[in-house]
């Protein structure tokens, strides 16, 4: 998931019936994406199994989402501004629910019918992203207080959710297709429903409005030569790239890699969204008590433990504690990195767009490249490349500090 976060309010403010009612649909907004997510991630197992699809074919199937983001994303802006958040989502909810019914339809057929579905799936995802999450940042001004974290908890809810629901559906049976129609009903009938009537009218924090320009203005397109926000985008790359592993590649890993039953694949699955639920929403709390670098660093160090545990554990139980792991470890990363890119209200546009940038390439290059792994390792054993990554997040952790604490050094000295 990624984050936009926007400069903190100067005092805390009595929030107006209007910014709970649009704090309650945000939530919604947040919970119904992971939800859809999670019902189709649940599935991939049953539907590369119609298919008959190997880890690198499966690998190039699972691509066709990241494309659809990365084509939606440069669009998004553009989108909001002119509908507005709440017709944004809207629209999107209903092309994510079409994407859902063409892969739930069309997958007996063959793989094009997918291809097509997961884009569909992703354009919508994209936008949709983007939308919540310029609607969060106004809520967030209107509460005087931080919410943002907890609104990508949100989105871990809704995912444990879809994940569970996964689950069940294997173990009673149901069709893939019954599953995804009507997890695309339930997205494309609330999701309009609550955000036309929930949102604010205007969405643009306040904030960012008013924020100070006594400094020079810079174009933005001048952070892509800023040393520590290259390296704050390549911390968030490892981190996507891992979360983007759990999301696509885990229930195939364990349900391949420790030959256990078809249910056991969604229940890992869900056991890493769960423990990422749990990250996302009491992670803020340490990073106030610990700071910014040593949280993060401590994070990607137990993923790290955590996805070793999954694939040289050799024992079931301890994949699923690997799992466990792996999800309270990868919590934090991309929105906190997010954050650090934004410390400086002035630039934080600019910044965020580079970090966002390089971090959403893990989403591009990681399906397929641990699916071509796969053909000759196997899928757990391919997870191993996530390894070396987290092992250079733990590295990078500390490009995180903020600018304030930095500047406050060099004053000094």
């Amino acid at each position: 998931m990624s984050s936009f976060p926007t400069a903190a309010p100067a005092a805390p403010v009595t929030p107006t019936p209007a910014v709970l009612r649009a704090q309650r649909a945000t939530y919604v907004a947040f919970i119904s994406s992971g939800f859809g997510f999670a019902s189709w991630a649940s599935r991939i197992p049953s539907i590369r199994d119609s298919l008959n699809a190997s880890p690198s074919t499966l690998g190039l199937v699972l691509l066709c989402v990241a494309l659809g983001s990365l084509v939606a994303l440069p669009l998004a802006g553009v989108v909001v501004t002119r509908f507005g958040t709440a017709r944004a989502v809207a629209a999107m909810a209903v092309c994510l629910a079409v994407g859902l019914a063409v892969v739930g339809i069309g997958y007996p057929h063959g793989v094009w019918p997918v291809v097509v579905g997961l884009f569909l799936f992703g354009f919508g995802n994209g936008t949709w992203d983007v939308a919540m999450n310029v609607e969060g940042a106004a809520v967030e001004q209107g509460l005087g207080r931080a919410v943002l974290p907890r609104f990508h908890a949100g989105w871990s809810v809704g995912s444990v959710l879809g994940a569970l629901g996964g689950a069940a559906m294997v173990a009673l049976g149901v069709p893939v297709t019954a599953h995804l129609l009507a997890a695309a009903v339930l997205v494309a009938v609330v999701v309009p429903m609550v955000v036309l009537g929930g949102f604010l009218p205007v969405t643009v924090p306040a904030a960012v409005e008013s924020a100070s320009t006594t400094d020079k203005p810079r174009h933005p397109l001048q952070s892509w030569w800023e040393p520590r926000t290259l390296l704050i985008g390549l911390f968030v790359l490892c981190m996507a790239f891992t979360e983007g592993t759990g999301n696509d590649w885990l229930a195939v890993a364990v349900q391949d890699g420790y030959a256990a039953p078809p249910v056991a694949g969604p229940l890992t699955f869900a056991t890493f969204l769960a423990a990422m639920t749990c990250g996302r929403w009491f992670g803020p709390q340490l990073i106030d008590r610990y700071g910014r670098v040593r949280a993060l660093r401590t994070s990607a160090g137990i993923a790290l433990f955590g996805l070793l545990l999954i694939v040289f554990g050799g024992v079931l139980p301890l994949a699923v504690a690997g799992a466990l792991l792996l999800g309270v470890g990868t919590a934090l990363g991309f929105p906190v990195g997010m954050s650090a890119a934004a410390d400086d209200p002035q630039r934080a546009a600019g910044r965020v767009s580079v970090v966002a940038s390089i971090g959403y390439t893990a989403f591009l290059a990681g399906p397929p490249l641990i699916g071509f792994l796969g053909d000759h390792v196997g899928v757990l054993r391919a997870l191993t490349v996530t390894a070396a990554l987290l092992a250079l997040a733990v590295l990078l952790a500390g490009r995180t500090r903020p600018l304030v604490a930095e500047d406050e050094t060099q004053a000094g000295t």
